[in-house]
Formats: C-alpha cells, sequence, structure tokens
C-alpha cells in the first residue's frame, strides 16, 4: 500500500509537535533599526558556535609572528572599530601607509579593504595575518601553531570536521565580523516619526547633508556608504601620492579613488580619511567645503560648497548625534583556548 508522504509529515507533526526541514539553516540574528537584510555566502552561513570562534581569533595576538598583534589591535572595539591613529601599526613597530578602517557595516560591502583588492569578508580576513608588516604569519605557520592549542582543535573538529585550517579561520572571523553592525541611531528612529530624536541643530545638520552639501551622493543608503571608489584629492598634492584603487585595477580613471567608508558611528572612529590626515570632523568638512584638491581625476560630485559656518556646525552635529547608536556593537575580548 502506498502512503502520501504528506500524511508522513502530519503524522511526525503531530507527533514532535513542530515542522519538519531537512535543510533548514540557522536563522540569522535580528539586525538593527535601519539596516538593510544580510546575504549570508552559501558556504559560509551564520551559526552562533562559528562566530564564538571567530572571536576568539579575531582577538587573539598568537595569530601574529611575535603574539603581539591581533586583528583586534588595528580594529578596536573601544574605537570605533578602528585603531584611533592615523596609520596601522602591526608586529616590531612597523607602521603601514593607510589607517585602518572601521568594520562597522562591512558586512554589506562587496569589496575589502581602502582599494578593493580583496572580495567579500572572506576574502579579506587573511591577509593581515600574512602581511609582514601587520600580523607577519604565513599561513603554514599559523595553521600549526593553531593546532597545538587544544582548545582551538575541538572547536574546528566540532565546526568544520577537521584540524585547523585556512579556509576554517577565514570563515571563522567572517562570521564574527559579519556581526558587527550599526543602526537604530537617532537618524533612524527620526526617520521613523520620532521628531524628538534628534536635536534642532542636528536635523538643521540632515538638511545640510542630503541637500546643500549632498554628502549623499556617496554617502547613501542605510550605512551611508556606496561602497564605491572616489578620487575626493586626498594625497593628490603629494609627489608620489598613494593611487589607491588604481594599483588594483589599472584603469585610470580610478587613480586615487578609496572606497566611501560608512558614517555610521563615525564620530568614534577618528582620525579620518585613508591617510588619517585629519583629527576632527570639523576639520573633513571644512576639506569638503572647499571641494577637495584638484587633480584630473578628482570626482565631479567635488565641489566648493560654500557652506557657512553654521552650516558647517549643523553637519558635524548630525554625522556626531544622529549617527551614533546607543546600541553601538561594543565586544569585549573573549576567554581565549589553551
Amino acid at each position: 500500500m502506498r502512503i502520501h508522504c504528506c500524511w508522513i509529515v502530519a503524522v511526525l507533526f503531530a507527533v514532535i509537535g513542530a515542522p519538519i526541514s531537512f535543510a533548514q539553516k540557522p536563522p540569522a540574528p535580528t539586525l538593527p533599526k535601519g539596516l538593510a537584510a544580510l546575504v549570508y555566502p552559501e558556504d559560509n552561513p551564520h551559526l552562533e558556535e562559528k562566530v564564538e570562534l571567530g572571536k576568539q581569533l579575531y582577538f587573539d595576538k598568537r595569530l601574529s609572528k611575535d603574539n603581539t598583534i591581533s586583528c583586534a589591535s588595528c580594529h578596536d572595539p573601544d574605537k570605533g572599530w578602528s585603531n584611533g591613529e592615523a596609520f596601522a601599526t602591526g608586529v616590531r613597530g612597523q607602521m603601514g601607509g593607510r589607517s585602518a578602517p572601521s568594520i562597522v557595516n562591512s558586512a554589506y560591502s562587496a569589496l575589502q579593504f581602502w582599494d578593493g583588492r580583496a572580495a567579500q569578508l572572506e576574502g579579506q580576513a587573511l591577509g593581515p595575518i600574512q602581511n609582514p608588516i601587520e600580523m607577519d604569519m604565513p599561513l603554514e605557520e599559523v595553521i600549526a601553531k593553531l593546532n597545538k592549542i587544544e582548545g582551538y582543535k575541538k572547536q574546528f573538529q566540532a565546526l568544520y570536521k577537521t584540524d585547523v585550517t585556512a579556509d576554517g579561520i577565514a570563515k571563522a572571523i567572517s562570521a564574527f565580523e559579519r556581526t558587527i553592525l550599526s543602526g537604530d541611531a537617532p537618524y533612524d528612529r527620526f526617520k521613523a516619526g520620532d521628531t524628538k530624536a534628534m536635536s534642532e541643530q542636528a536635523q538643521r545638520g540632515m538638511k545640510v547633508f542630503f541637500n546643500k552639501a549632498n554628502c549623499s551622493a556617496c554617502h547613501t543608503g542605510h550605512s551611508f556608504s556606496d561602497f564605491a571608489f572616489h578620487n575626493i584629492g586626498v594625497g593628490m598634492d603629494k609627489e608620489k601620492p598613494d593611487l589607491g584603487r588604481f594599483v588594483i585595477t589599472k584603469i585610470e580613471g580610478d587613480k586615487g579613488s578609496f572606497k566611501t567608508p560608512t558614517l555610521r558611528e563615525v564620530a568614534r572612529s577618528a582620525p579620518y580619511m585613508h591617510d588619517g590626515r585629519f583629527k576632527t570632523l570639523a576639520e573633513v568638512v571644512d576639506y569638503y567645503d572647499k571641494g577637495g584638491h584638484p587633480n584630473p581625476q578628482l570626482d565631479e560630485e567635488l565641489f566648493p560648497l560654500k557652506l557657512t559656518k553654521e552650516d558647517q556646525a549643523d553637519l558635524v552635529k548630525f554625522l556626531t548625534e544622529g549617527l551614533s547608536s546607543e546600541t553601538y556593537p561594543h565586544v569585549k575580548p573573549p576567554k581565549l583556548p589553551e
């Protein structure tokens, strides 16, 4: 006698009290208000155990050659997930030529780093570990090192059914970084109808942002970034300027172009620009007001704004008050495996 499969499922449902899914994915975490839905890689779905492993790896200085530098050294939750300095500093006190970009909402960016040389968070995660002036650990060395730590071996076996691997490290760190999200700021509540969510000055600054200054030409969308690459003239007055995206694409129009950073939590992540030249948002606004530094590839969106001093102060107020969330994604360093 042939029994219909739907009848079997119905019987099982009645017995165990829940629907059955043979390929059910773990539920994604609830996102802060104001943010768009996250798209998770097919081969790296959200899993709390993976996030916890990634958090440990993120804060573990043993991933560096001399046990002095972790991911959190340059992307510190206490410093807006940046490092509070003009440049990133690695092992043996070596200093790079670019600032450490905040990782807040980097989950939404298809291309990573200031120049977009890596695809997705998974493509970015292993770069700093191997970089000789950052963590200076060849992959084979860091894998061997972590495989000697029983706590890591057990977690990798539980998650991936294997000992520590480079792919597993990248996926775990990325899973953790994908949880560093900022939304539900005063701006979001104001936009949702709470007219008292922002001060009058911040509201004036919002109008400057979206209208008079047209900041939203590039700082657009829920993360206040188009995650594209733009030349705003920063550093182009040097004899040998950092050419940014051009180094990757070799396209003439990309000379001096760098990725638009999110403005979420921007008040926490000073100094600003890819070379960390501006200590305050007031300096940043003043630079934009002057139209950037002229050069052949300067974006057409850059031109003198002629903002009043009040406009500039209002704009800074919007950036600091309106886009700073009370639910800032602060994470304390976890207990590390032994």
